[in-house]
């Protein structure tokens, strides 16, 4: 089959000034893109902030002989959003692809987590990554073309001790994309999640250098560069590291009906067996399918 290209078509890769983001704008680059480097270049825990980080990843691409504008907006700023989508429209009249990859962390547990904590990791993993598909969804609709990649976590779908507000960032993603995936069908805008393992500065202090070596970011991006290719999916969770890949979805049991009449939480305890057992289960593409299931259920179906 032939190469991966994107020639003539537009990124905007957000948080691309180092580790995974500037990876995926440098391969992006490399196949034909031409791309908005997104950096804040604030520190880890969003403080701070320069677009002396964009503008180095854009020379790396022009150096390259590639097409990249720096732009250094917060992902959270309605302004900076706008500034960012301006830019890319006034420069090539067109946006093909959007990577929502920036992020912060703030990890404490719950009791010594601040209200300040999550909300700020609420505002750039989740306000972050829809204030710039909003900004871009009416463009790609009337292209009848988009592709667009946001960034999740284990964190969320599985948990991770000392990370509350993340895992629930993380997850809100997914239920925005979940969405997403039916409202762009029609005008060929597909939309999917890269859940990443990778040595970056967001990782680097909770492995040992011989692990860290193992998870470097170049590992992840090719999944990222499949997902935004015209041959994508959508409503795919890709979880990536190490050169590993795999397909992570949510299931539901086939369940047990129980009735309405008299209906007791003991019932549901002595069935609990039958609610849980693997049997049956399956993964739904959308709610209504869920729908139907619940309603064939009520009918002794």
């Amino acid at each position: 089959m032939a190469d991966i290209r994107f020639d003539g078509k537009v990124a905007i890769v957000t948080g691309a000034g180092g580790g995974l983001g500037r990876q995926h704008a440098l391969e992006l680059a490399r196949r034909g893109a031409k791309v908005v480097v997104n950096d804040l270049g604030g520190s880890m825990d969003g403080s701070g902030g320069s677009s002396e980080a964009a503008q180095k990843v854009v020379d790396e691409i022009k150096a390259l002989g590639g097409e990249a504008i720096a732009n250094g907006s917060s992902v959270t700023d309605d302004a900076g959003v706008a500034l960012m989508i301006k830019q890319a429209m006034d420069t090539w009249g067109r946006i093909d692809i959007l990577i929502a990859n920036a992020g912060i962390l703030r990890d404490k547990t719950l009791t010594k987590m601040e209200l300040a904590d999550f909300e700020l990791v609420m505002q750039v993993h989740v306000f972050g990554t829809f204030k710039p598909i909003k900004a871009v969804w009416d463009i790609m609709k009337a292209q009848n073309y988009g592709r667009i990649v946001v960034t999740t976590s284990s964190s969320g779908m599985y948990g991770n001790f000392g990370q509350s507000n993340y895992g629930a960032a993380k997850m809100a993603v997914l239920g925005l994309m979940n969405t997403l995936k039916l409202e762009g069908a029609k005008n060929d805008v597909k939309i999917n999640a890269i859940s990443p393992v990778a040595a970056t500065r967001m990782t680097e202090g909770l492995m040992p250098p011989e692990v860290l070596a193992k998870l470097a970011p170049e590992y992840v991006t090719p999944g990222v560069v499949y997902l935004c290719s015209d041959e994508a999916p959508t409503g795919a969770i890709l979880t990536a590291g190490a050169g590993a890949f795999a397909l992570s979805r949510i299931y539901e049991t086939e369940g047990v009906y129980l009735g309405e009449g008299g209906l007791s939480a003991e019932e549901v305890r002595d069935s609990w067996g039958q609610i849980t057992a693997e049997d049956g289960q399956k993964a739904y593409f959308n709610g209504g399918e869920q729908g139907q299931k619940f309603f064939r259920k009520m009918a002794g179906g």
